[in-house]
């Protein structure tokens, strides 16, 4: 399977005072506004990018889990993750994946090795560690 996804992102002013919003190829995320304070104080509305990556982790792990509990005759009445994305000094230094499921007649060390190896094979979790491409344009140059 291949196919590409889209999303953009557009910024105006300087880092701490400017803003920005962010829209996703779907439209479910349309003009969605950014900026430094809902990234890093609480309280504005808005998103930001730890937690837009948060959520693509926390939903692409639950949906390899769920391919992989299938593979192995298994079929998860609700599994729930929760991610937690740690920032400190400019770097996202962890992010932790709290799972919660409820599978009908697996046993939980078979839960485990199965979790774990969704972790591994979660294409997010591999994006984390990968080559970045860097396309610049620079306007009215």
């Amino acid at each position: 399977m291949k196919f590409t996804r889209k999303a953009s992102a557009a910024w105006k002013g300087s880092g701490k005072e400017g803003q920005g919003n962010i829209t996703t190829g779907s439209k479910v995320l349309d003009k969605t506004q950014y900026s430094f304070h809902t990234r890093f104080e609480d309280g504005e509305k808005g998103t930001n990018p730890e937690e837009l990556i948060g959520a693509a982790h926390a939903g692409c792990f639950a949906m390899q889990l769920s391919f992989l509990l299938n593979e192995a005759k298994f079929t998860a009445t609700t599994l729930d993750v929760a991610a937690t994305v740690a920032f400190e000094d400019g770097a996202i230094t962890k992010i932790t994946l709290n799972l919660e499921g409820d599978v009908p007649e697996i046993d939980a060390e078979e839960f485990q090795q199965i979790a774990h190896k969704a972790k591994e094979v979660c294409p997010i979790s591999k994006l984390l560690n990968t080559e970045i491409e860097l396309k610049v344009t620079l306007k009215n140059a």
